[in-house]
């Protein structure tokens, strides 16, 4: 792997979710339980030491935009708790953003999605892991199509009692945010998104920018190989890819975070490891400045038809 990029995760510019203005660059908590694949039971638990390790090294390099939730994590590892030992001293300096809707057993089975009476213990939940008396964003995850009327509308009282400072929603259709705007301010959207993945959404992330929502995509590296749980990444050794991060002395994930910060201001980007080197390089990726020819060639990849 080439060395990371100078810069720092401040090389990529600011966008304010709300009145919390964070680094475009942020970091994921999903991978930092365990080792190997994420979400799933028996996972095995990552070194306590060294995931502290990570997040700590993520605010020196400039980090302040984290994303996490409660269900992420692995027999004896919980991303929120780990969050809270490596970084609450720096609390006031950071927007820790979670997310609330799925829920998992002590076993780390899958459990049916929280419906309105269930979020305010999920809420209570990442307020007590975290250590906080509020939190910054939460995020309602969506599945379907279904109304999230009445779920978003619980979250929205909790946010009038003074638990919540900002809501976003997660996995939604545009026709979904419009129904979470009518009721209470909306400042991010989380939605699968990246080169080669899901490019139908490329009007929702104009929509979203038009708005002044952030628009923060997960599996940006992965693409779609990290839904179906398999190792690489769809694109990540098309030839578009390679010469473009030859041509920047990159690597192809580098390329494909660079990529994504290019599509608007407003999109951040939470890439997340538990792998110090792998962090560095992550948040270096925001100090990589594409070419118009460069991005014509992803454009011209993320359009491709897929097989």
């Amino acid at each position: 792997m080439p060395p990371a990029r100078a810069g720092g995760a401040a090389a990529a510019g600011t966008w304010k979710l709300g009145d919390l203005e964070v680094n475009r660059i942020g970091f994921g908590a999903m991978r930092l339980p365990q080792t190997g694949e994420a979400l799933v039971p028996h996972a095995v638990p990552r070194d306590r030491d060294r995931a502290i390790a990570v997040l700590r090294r993520a605010v020196e390099l400039g980090v302040n935009h984290i994303d996490t939730a409660a269900f992420y994590f692995s027999p004896l590892r919980s991303a929120n708790e780990l969050i809270n030992r490596a970084l609450a001293p720096h609390y006031d300096d950071l927007v820790i953003a979670t997310k609330v809707g799925p829920a998992r057993d002590v076993h780390g089975r899958w459990a049916e999605h929280a419906g309105p009476r269930e979020l305010r213990g999920q809420v209570e939940e990442n307020l007590r892991q975290l250590g906080r008396d509020h939190l910054d964003v939460v995020n309602l995850r969506v599945v379907g199509t279904a109304s999230l009327a009445e779920r978003f509308g619980a979250l929205a009282e909790l946010r009038e009692a003074g638990l919540i400072r900002h809501l976003g929603v997660s996995n939604v259709r545009p026709e979904q945010l419009a129904e979470a705007r009518a009721i209470a301010p909306v400042v991010c959207v989380q939605n699968p998104y990246g080169i080669g993945f899901h490019a139908e959404q490329d009007e929702f992330v104009r929509h979203c920018g038009e708005q002044g929502i952030a628009f923060v995509p997960f599996y940006a590296i992965a693409a779609a190989a990290r839904e179906t749980g398999t190792a690489t990444a769809a694109h990540t050794d098309a030839e578009e890819i390679r010469s473009v991060a030859e041509a920047h002395g990159a690597t192809p994930a580098q390329v494909r975070l660079a990529w994504t910060l290019h599509r608007g201001p407003h999109v951040l980007a939470i890439p997340g490891t538990g792998d110090p080197v792998h962090l560095d390089a992550n948040v270096a990726a925001g100090a990589l400045r594409l070419s118009p020819a460069d991005l014509d060639l992803l454009d011209a990849l993320h359009h491709r038809p897929q097989d």
